[in-house]
């Protein structure tokens, strides 16, 4: 397994109850970052990995979730052939609960909180403070379309110190059998990623509205 660098990131991972959607949230001082850390599968599981990032771990452990395995169980099973695991770190949700990994080696302020259906991480970020104000916001958006929740514990973690290097990236993936534009989004370099990613949220969503007005039934045959 092969070691990249995009240390200094945040992110959160969670399961929608009402719809069983899976989605990922991440930002950091890095460019790029929606093309690293975020794998989700609809139906299955989502993940982010960070830190000295391995895009494979990501990849392969939403795969081995699909044949039916726990998504701990599948990054545990990688981590455990990975000569460089005590500098990863990852954090997963499946339909039975959710995951966290911080590696020995990930650069200080470093760690993760994982919860029933919910998992924040970060590395290199400001402090404990930065999870324990992800994990608020997410709670107490519950009124919130499921990416708006995700979108607001990340704007969250940011305002409560964030990657303490800066801004670069942002990024929002939602695994759904109902996709919608939306749901893929990505802010790869940008003086305020976090921000940016909610304004091109809004304006999707706004445009589909349009859409619908306009086309109707039409937007029905859409395939995405």
């Amino acid at each position: 397994m092969e070691l990249y660098m995009l240390v200094g990131t945040f992110s959160i991972v969670a399961r929608d109850p009402g719809n069983g959607d899976f989605g990922v949230a991440v930002a950091t001082a890095a460019p790029a970052v929606g093309a690293l850390a975020p794998h989700a599968i609809a139906g299955i599981a989502a993940l982010s990995t960070q830190s000295f990032v391995n895009v494979e771990l990501g990849r392969k452990a939403v795969r081995i979730a699909e044949l039916g395995v726990r998504i701990g169980d599948a990054i545990e099973s990688l981590l455990k052939v990975d000569p460089h695991r005590e500098y990863r770190q990852v954090i997963g949700v499946d339909n039975q609960g959710s995951y966290g990994y911080t590696g020995s080696k990930c650069v200080p302020w470093a760690g993760h909180i994982a919860e029933s259906d919910v998992a924040v991480a970060g590395n290199m970020i400001a402090g404990e403070a930065v999870l324990e104000a992800m994990l608020r916001a997410y709670r107490r958006s519950s009124g919130d379309p499921f990416p708006l929740k995700l979108l607001k514990a990340l704007r969250a973690g940011e305002e409560a110190g964030g990657d303490v290097r800066g801004k670069q990236s942002a990024a929002l993936l939602i695994a759904s059998k109902n996709p919608r534009w939306e749901y893929n989004l990505r802010v790869d370099d940008h003086s305020d990623p976090v921000n940016e990613l909610v304004r091109i949220y809004n304006k999707v969503v706004e445009t589909m509205e349009i859409f619908k007005r306009r086309y109707g039934e039409l937007m029905d045959i859409m395939r995405l």
